[in-house]
């Protein structure tokens, strides 16, 4: 049989066949050769298998800053059959506790920065916490013995980074080696900076879909990925004007941070030979365009709109960049996007609608979600709940977001989640949280409360109450109390009027 599946870790066996010494990885001054990333991603694959027992179907969990082992892992043990969940490392040992039990991991690799704190979790299903670093070095070396893998395809569950929903839990979305790799490819064609030839820098964390898909569509087209662990605006502004890079994918946030330098520091560094830059995960400002456009010059800037669960849907290609005012683009490769109204007509020209999109690169579902699943599927489908319009020349402009979400700092938060924490205050009766304009954030949170008779609240308490419960980005560090909250017929509480005030 000639068929043979797409899996992340086959790719970059055929990626390492043609350059096997060629360096395909760094990170700091420690790099792999496409050689010994493939030999350490077969080691994981048979370590899972070996020494931990993991079978197909298991999933498997990582909690890390960005590492080189960090692809080896999400690269290998999928290639076991088991799926990873991708975790963000500043969620608080509740909240980590919560998805890996969600996700019913078997295991958790974390770095030595949350590797106390994830021990001292009291998981359902975890039976291992391996730490990357010598923990993890020993941990591999079990794999030297070949192990009977199963049998993945390419629809397999790759990753499963967790989004949170209106209802506040956050929920594991499927995302299968098919739909990753189909999305590289369409990647190549349309961004033209994913060739062997080419050089990407990654800015971004990988427990994001986006921040590990960018940087891993240059492994699997042969080029080179390097990637830092942190942002520092001013190192990455230095690198890519010594570094030869053909692309990057930033985040609005770190654009702000970027052009906010000493005049002197940005004056130095101009001139980078970039080729390509791509903007995703918050909308980018007009005037933030014309000063990328100006700086890096013409050609170069694509805004790219999507979700964890569309993938790419949409993406703005240089030439537009400064024509189409507030706008994301046309459907990108092999998508078709359309706009309907309530009653699933396509909306005329101008007209907001919900943003429907059909491509390979969809995911599986939700994990252990069908109710939510069969609400994001329409005839195959997929929408995520943004409110869109489609100009006379198909361009797609998003009216609204996903529900009530908020990002900040190209981070997407769900006010619903920090408001059940919120609820939980002694002092407070009522609360509703919302995004307002930040210049450097794109929008902050802010929380307006009502409080019960007799009781007193500062922000500095809400902040000192959440510390434990919620990430310090999902905290509100602005507070408004108020008398009482702005409501519709229904009783649902109108946020566009408290955005309005805030």
């Amino acid at each position: 049989m000639g068929y043979q599946p797409m899996t992340m870790a086959r790719g970059l066996h055929a990626a390492m066949l043609r350059a096997p010494e060629k360096v395909a990885v760094r990170h700091n001054e420690v790099q792999r050769t496409y050689r010994e990333l493939v030999r350490r991603i077969d080691l994981a694959a048979n370590a899972a298998i070996n020494d931990l027992k993991l079978v197909k179907g298991d999933n498997a969990a990582i909690v890390s800053r960005n590492c080189i082992e960090y692809v080896e892992i999400v690269c290998g043990l999928p290639e076991a059959g088991v799926a990873m969940a991708t975790i963000n490392q500043r969620l608080t040992p509740a909240e980590i506790t919560a998805i890996c039990d969600d996700a019913a991991a078997k295991v958790v690799f974390c770095d030595s920065g949350v590797a106390a704190s994830i021990r001292a979790c009291a998981f359902k299903t975890v039976k291992r916490v391996i730490e990357i670093g010598p923990e993890y070095e020993a941990w591999l070396k079990t794999g030297a013995a070949p192990a009977a893998r199963p049998i993945v395809d390419g629809w397999d569950v790759w990753t499963i980074p967790y989004t949170s929903g209106t209802t506040g839990k956050p929920k594991g979305v499927l995302v299968s080696h098919r739909s990753r790799i189909l999305t590289f490819m369409s990647m190549a064609l349309e961004y033209g900076c994913y060739g062997p030839d080419d050089r990407f820098l990654g800015t971004t964390p990988m427990n994001h879909g986006a921040g590990i898909c960018f940087p891993m569509a240059t492994l699997y087209g042969g080029g080179y990925m390097e990637f830092m662990d942190k942002f520092d605006a001013e190192v990455l502004l230095r690198r890519l004007k010594s570094g030869a890079f053909s692309g990057v994918f930033m985040v609005p946030t770190q654009f702000h941070q970027l052009f906010s330098l000493d005049q002197k520091i940005i004056d130095e560094c101009r001139g980078a030979s970039i080729k390509t830059i791509i903007s995703n995960a918050a909308p980018l400002p007009q005037a933030m365009k014309h000063k990328i456009v100006t700086y890096f010059g013409e050609g170069k800037l694509h805004e790219t709109y999507g979700s964890t669960e569309g993938g790419i849907v949409t993406n703005l290609r240089p030439p537009d960049q400064l024509r189409k005012q507030q706008c994301v683009g046309t459907p990108f490769l092999n998508t078709m996007v359309k706009v309907v109204d309530d009653d699933g007509k396509e909306c005329p020209p101008d007209v907001p609608g919900e943003l429907f999109s059909l491509s390979p690169h969809l995911f599986n579902g939700y994990w252990n979600r069908p109710k939510e699943t069969a609400e994001t599927f329409k005839d195959g489908w997929v929408s995520v709940g943004d409110v869109a319009k489609k100009d006379a020349e198909g361009f797609i402009y998003i009216v609204d977001r996903k529900k009530d979400m908020v990002i900040s700092g190209g981070v997407n938060i769900y006010p619903r989640e920090i408001e059940e924490v919120l609820f939980q205050h002694p002092a407070i009766a009522e609360a509703a949280v919302v995004g307002v304009p930040d210049e450097k954030w794109g929008e902050r949170l802010k929380a307006f409360v009502v409080l019960r008779p007799g009781q007193s609240l500062n922000a500095d308490g809400l902040v000192a109450f959440c510390e434990g419960k919620l990430a310090g980005y999902k905290t509100p560090k602005e507070m408004a109390v108020v008398t009482t909250l702005p409501r519709n017929a229904n009783g649902k509480v109108l946020k566009t009027e408290l955005r309005k005030a805030g």
